[in-house]
């Protein structure tokens, strides 16, 4: 005898956008916890991170990805447009996020990559709580539906959580009849280490200015979990003396005060005590290395 219970659904879902589209943003909400580090900057996130949101009609598991764009061409802005597109290919489904009533080239560059790449997707037209007049918004949704035909297109507010339930089940019913993949407390198949890299990595790219940022990433040396507590050792590296000297600051208050901002971040996700050291070196012109960059972490996702 057949059952009348519908099967549960379970795949992939990859987002992807231009930068600062708030793809990271609507990742964390998604899941109900931080896991992607976020700012107003452009190109925040340089990994692609899993986030598993379990519902009682299956699992979703998201892949927050790096903002597909056109700036500059060094080895680290090839392997962010690289790893974005990567996960596109191997993906059951596509979360492809626009900015209300804006549409610009890098826009058009990652609905290229999305029509390139075949898989179905579904829209997310982010920050409409920023609209004042809402009628504007009727002829952006026909021009974006001309644009692909998307499954669905759903205008959302990733900061206020704005029909994200929604968004969920239109997911949901996109993706294949399947067991869940994962324990449903499970939220990411990140490490306690990565995340230790990227809060530290956050506080560099809210702190400094528009440009200091691209040219540091932070390496865990040393991740210790003493029953109870974690000690953390971090490197900062930068490409240029000057460099490391704005981020240390007059008498090392500015790397302090990061630091300390840094570890009370960890403590809040990893729920215990956290001893973080941090020191900075200079790796020169560590951005437009392809080895230095696999060295440090890039090209693992």
């Amino acid at each position: 005898m057949m059952s009348d219970t519908p099967l549960p659904r379970c795949g992939t879902v990859a987002i992807i956008g231009r930068p600062n589209v708030g793809k990271s943003t609507l990742l964390n909400r998604l899941i109900g916890q931080k896991l992607a580090i976020t700012s107003h900057k452009a190109q925040t996130t340089r990994h692609a991170i899993l986030g598993i949101k379990t519902r009682a009609e299956g699992q979703i598991l998201f892949v927050d990805t790096p903002g597909i764009h056109q700036r500059g061409d060094n080895a680290l802005n090839r392997y962010l447009n690289r790893a974005a597109r990567t996960a596109l290919v191997e993906t059951d489904l596509v979360l492809f996020v626009v900015e209300a009533l804006r549409w610009s080239d890098e826009d058009a560059a990652a609905l290229a990559a999305l029509v390139a790449a075949g898989v179905p997707a579904i829209a997310a037209i982010n920050k409409v709580d920023q609209v004042s007049d809402k009628a504007q918004l009727l002829p952006y949704l026909r021009q974006l539906g001309e644009r692909h035909d998307f499954l669905a297109l759903v205008p959302i507010s990733a900061s206020r959580g704005d029909q994200l339930d929604e968004l969920e089940r239109a997911l949901l019913r996109a993706l294949p009849e399947a067991e869940p993949l994962f324990p449903e407390d499970q939220i990411t198949d990140r490490s306690e280490r990565f995340f230790a890299a990227e809060l530290m990595r956050e506080q560099l790219v809210q702190r400094y200015g528009e440009e200091l940022p691209y040219r540091t990433t932070v390496e865990i040396e040393r991740f210790e979990d003493l029953g109870g507590r974690y000690r953390v050792y971090a490197l900062i590296w930068v490409e240029r003396p000057n460099q490391k000297a704005i981020i240390i600051g007059r008498r090392g208050e500015a790397l302090k005060a990061a630091a300390t901002q840094a570890r009370m971040e960890m403590q809040k996700l990893f729920g215990c005590p956290v001893h973080l050291e941090v020191w900075v070196k200079v790796k020169k012109s560590w951005s437009s290395d392809e080895a230095a960059l696999g060295r440090l972490g890039y090209g693992n996702d």
